[in-house]
């Protein structure tokens, strides 16, 4: 299994915008063969920082995913006018070797 994290920040005030869409999401990915689940959450201290945990049964699961049709369609959901921070957005892959 791998985990993916995404982890952005948000520059103009619309934390709550982002919460909102994250929480109305369409669920496209849900079906994406090897997908095991998702996480959003904020750090209590910064919560203009979001960090989407996606678990993936294997690497070349995701990799087909975020390659694919349904991710980008999956996007269209962001906020109109969402601002990050420059330089702030970045996606780690993480192998799970022991729960």
């Amino acid at each position: 299994m791998i985990v993916v994290l995404s982890r952005f920040t948000i520059a103009n005030n619309m934390a709550e915008e982002v919460r909102i869409a994250f929480t109305q999401r369409p669920h496209l990915v849900d079906e994406a063969p090897g997908f095991l689940g998702m996480e959003v959450m904020s750090p209590t201290d910064n919560p203009t920082e979001v960090w989407l945990f996606t678990r993936w049964s294997d690497e070349q699961s995701y990799s087909d995913w975020h390659k694919g049709h349904e991710y980008h369609e999956s996007h269209k959901g962001i906020p109109k006018g969402l601002k990050l921070v420059p330089g702030s957005t970045k996606i780690t892959l993480l192998e799970v070797f022991a729960e």
